[in-house]
C-alpha cells in the first residue's frame, strides 16, 4: 500500500519506514537526527519535514544474546515489524540497530522495499574522505565484533579495521557502557550517564592509540553516548547521521530505494 500523495511533504516522493526500539532511546535519537539534518537543509515548519512511518519494536529478543549465547532469535520480531512498515506505505527500511543488520539477508529475502544496509553506507561514505588503507575504529556490541558486520564493509571498501577483542578490557567497557542494568545507556531511559560517556571515551582514545583517527559509533547506544561528548582526538563518524542523511535523499527523490538493495 502506498500513501496518498495528497498527505505527503511538499515534494516528497518516497516514505522512510523505521524500525526503531532496539534499544530504547534508538529511533528518538535517530528521528532527533533527521530533523536536525531536515532544519539543516532549511525545514522551518512542521510541515516541511517529511512524512514518515515509525515501528517501535521494542519487544524484539537481545541481538547480542541470540547471536553469541544463543537467546531467543529476533528474526521474528523483525520479519513482522518490518513487513509491518511496508504494508503500512513504506518505500524503504532504515533498522536503527546495528546488531541487527547479521539478520539482514534473511529479512531482505522477505520484503518487497530494500532495508538501508547500515554498514555498507557507512563504509562508503567514509571512504568519501579517508584514503584506502587508512585504519578505523569500532565501537559496537560484542555480536556486531563477532559478526563481523563492518569489518566486511569497511575491508571491502579498501579501510583497515580497529576494534577491541570480544572479552577484552576495552570491549568490557563498551559492553558496560551499553547494557550495565544500572549506569547503562539501554537502562536509563532518556538520560545518558556520565559513567557511560567517560566508559566510551576511554574506548575512543584506545582506537586511537592503535592507529585510529575515525571511529565508527557501531551501536546505536554507542551513538547516543558519544553524541554528547567524546575526545577530541579521533573524528566519530555516527552511523546514524549517514542514514538520516539516505532517509532524507530518499523522501525527497535524490536517490531512489533501488539504489539500496544490497546484499552482504
Amino acid at each position: 500500500m502506498s500513501l496518498d500523495p495528497r498527505f505527503l511533504a511538499p515534494g516528497q516522493t518516497h516514505v522512510p519506514g523505521i524500525l526503531g526500539g532496539l534499544g530504547p532511546l534508538s529511533h528518538v535519537h535517530f528521528e532527533q537526527i533527521l530533523l536536525s539534518r531536515n532544519h539543516l537543509r532549511g525545514a522551518r515548519a512542521d510541515q516541511q519535514h517529511p512524512v514518515w512511518l515509525l515501528a517501535s519494536a521494542s519487544s524484539t529478543p537481545e541481538r547480542t544474546r541470540a547471536l553469541v549465547s544463543g537467546g531467543e532469535s529476533p528474526l521474528p520480531h523483525l520479519l513482522h515489524f518490518a513487513r509491518l512498515l511496508e504494508s503500512a506505505g513504506a518505500d524503504a527500511l532504515l533498522v536503527v540497530c546495528n546488531t541487527a543488520h547479521a539478520y539482514h539477508a534473511e529479512v531482505q529475502k522477505a520484503i518487497g522495499i530494500p532495508w538501508v544496509h547500515l554498514m555498507h553506507a557507512t563504509a562508503v561514505h567514509i571512504r568519501e574522505f579517508l584514503p584506502a588503507e587508512s585504519a578505523v575504529g569500532i565501537l559496537g556490541t560484542d555480536a556486531t565484533l563477532v559478526s563481523r558486520l563492518y569489518h566486511r564493509a569497511l575491508e571491502a571498501c579498501g579501510l583497515q579495521v580497529v576494534a577491541p577483542e570480544p572479552g577484552s578490557a576495552v570491549q568490557a567497557m563498551v559492553t558496560r557502557a551499553i547494557f550495565d542494568p544500572v549506569a547503562g545507556i539501554k537502562a536509563t531511559g532518556a538520560e545518558v550517564t556520565s559513567e557511560s560517556r567517560t566508559l566510551l571515551g576511554e574506548a575512543v582514545n584506545w582506537c586511537v592509540e592503535h592507529g585510529a583517527r575515525t571511529v565508527v559509533a557501531g551501536c546505536t547506544e554507542v551513538s547516543t553516548g558519544l553524541s554528547l561528548g567524546t575526545s577530541s582526538r579521533a573524528r566519530l563518524v555516527d552511523p546514524l547521521i549517514v542514514a538520516a542523511d539516505i532517509a532524507l535523499d530518499l523522501a525527497y527523490g535524490v536517490r531512489q530505494p533501488s539504489e539500496f538493495l544490497v546484499s552482504y
